[in-house]
């Protein structure tokens, strides 16, 4: 056999088992050999890693492109990611009617994206949820997304009129019933939000942490627990997506440690595991839920390291900084993420921490494949994708958005120097990035899959 690709003098990161000295083989897109240090084979191309780690492609489960430039942030953001060594990711989409339109934007995403792609659908109405299982089959969709943040007049100023309780139960129901579904919720009790905000806003308030103050801790892990009261009622599995404080990770090892719980998975984000409501980025920090307080952040480091937060995700949104140049009550909601997840990974969970790099493998990359039913992702196994990232644990870099790519012209983290990167990103063993650029194969040819995540698609 001629290998298409070999890389030597690797440490392979295997997720959930250690780092092993070797070199990797791909053939037709896929990893064809592991090998021993040292054991060689004849390849078309061979690459010597000089050493550096040779990790499975990261998967952002949590991106909302279409959120800055509809028409194009497949290009953009699928760049972007691939910068990151994202070589998967799973976006958020919502419309009126699924069953209308959806053909389209899996159209654009195909001619655009470098990466490969599959999507969440955002469930706002009750004909979502009458449609789901429908949909679901259609499109190869098996996660969805419910908003508790929008309920009423929250809601209403999103055009959202039908998300309350029984909007989540009938979700809960109706997801439960489709093989291998899982619903994430947006956890934050947004009727009490109001009562906390004005007094702030009277006062003058302008900073991030009065964004904090305004939608506490106890406003998600409320919401939390009644999202995993819900859920063991229905016995639907069900994801407790950006999860950002302490107390809402207490709430869910609370039920987790009931015997009547349902599946619950946690997904929190590199700004929850970083950022502070003390950070000079002021309202370019600005997210839902906020950033919080270093005791939040030593929390959710806890978490990753005991099992209970499942998977990382970006919250990736890519609007302009014109969005975020106004006080913290008006500027834009989200930020870019997705070229940063593994950076700030490494710098604050490997370096400052002593964070297995295998278990941070775990977390961006195998959770993801698992719960989302990518079973030819997450991995360095014979027979999975090629999908790698060749990673410097100790390159330097100072973020600038310039070099990300993205249609965002900021990142809240501008300025600041993290230590360990990757140096280069493979899709199904195509090179898509080489010492921090796209290769013009991925621009001129981007080559992004579509990918069925339902039991017919795997």
């Amino acid at each position: 056999m001629i290998l298409d690709l070999l890389l030597t003098n690797a440490l392979l990161v295997e997720p959930g088992v250690g780092v092993t000295p070797g070199a990797l083989g791909v053939k037709d897109g896929r990893i064809a050999a592991l090998l021993a240090p040292g054991t060689t084979l004849p390849a078309t191309e061979t690459i010597d890693c000089q050493g550096r780690w040779v990790i499975p492609g990261l998967i952002d489960p949590h991106v909302h492109f279409g959120f800055g430039s509809p028409e194009t942030d497949f290009l953009t953001e699928s760049r972007s990611a691939a910068l990151g060594g994202v070589t998967t990711i799973l976006s958020f989409h919502r419309q009126k009617d699924f069953r209308e339109g959806f053909g389209a934007v899996m159209a654009r995403a195909t001619e655009q994206s470098c990466i490969d792609f599959g999507f969440h659908f955002g469930l706002t109405s009750q004909l979502h949820v009458d449609t789901l299982a429908d949909v679901s089959s259609r499109f190869g969709v098996a996660s969805y997304k419910l908003y508790l943040m929008y309920k009423g007049q929250a809601g209403l100023a999103q055009g959202f009129t039908e998300i309350d309780d029984a909007l989540m139960y009938a979700a809960l129901r109706e997801t439960a019933a489709i093989p291998g579904g899982v619903l994430g919720i947006h956890c934050e009790n947004v009727e009490v939000i109001p009562l906390l905000r004005d007094p702030l806003r009277r006062a003058g308030r302008n900073d991030l942490a009065a964004w904090d103050e305004q939608s506490p801790d106890f406003l998600e892990a409320e919401n939390v627990h009644r999202a995993c009261y819900f859920a063991a009622r229905t016995g639907c599995p069900i994801n407790i997506v950006h999860l950002s404080s302490r107390e809402a990770l207490d709430e869910v090892r609370r039920h987790r440690a009931s015997r009547s719980a349902a599946p619950i998975y946690v997904e929190t984000c590199p700004q929850y595991l970083f950022l502070t409501r003390e950070s000079p980025a002021g309202t370019f920090a600005k997210v839902n839920p906020p950033v919080r307080s270093q005791s939040d952040v030593d929390a959710l480091w806890e978490g990753v390291l005991d099992g209970t937060v499942t998977t990382i995700g970006s919250d990736h949104v890519p609007r302009k900084r014109t969005t975020k140049m106004k006080d913290i009550w008006d500027a834009s909601n989200g930020f870019p993420g997705t070229a940063t997840i593994l950076p700030i990974m490494i710098h604050e969970g490997y370096h400052r921490r002593g964070v297995p790099i295998e278990r941070i493998a775990q977390v961006t990359s195998t959770a993801s494949a698992r719960l989302y039913n990518l079973p030819t992702k997450g991995r360095l196994s014979v027979g999975c994708d090629a999908d790698l990232a060749i990673v410097d644990p100790d390159l330097e870099r100072t973020v600038d958005a310039a070099d990300l790519e993205s249609f965002a012209d900021y990142s809240p983290y501008e300025g600041m120097t993290l230590k360990g990167w990757p140096v280069m990103t493979f899709s199904r063993g195509r090179k898509i990035v080489i010492d921090g650029q796209i290769t013009d194969e991925a621009r001129n040819q981007p080559g992004g899959r579509y990918i069925r995540r339902d039991h017919q698609g795997a």
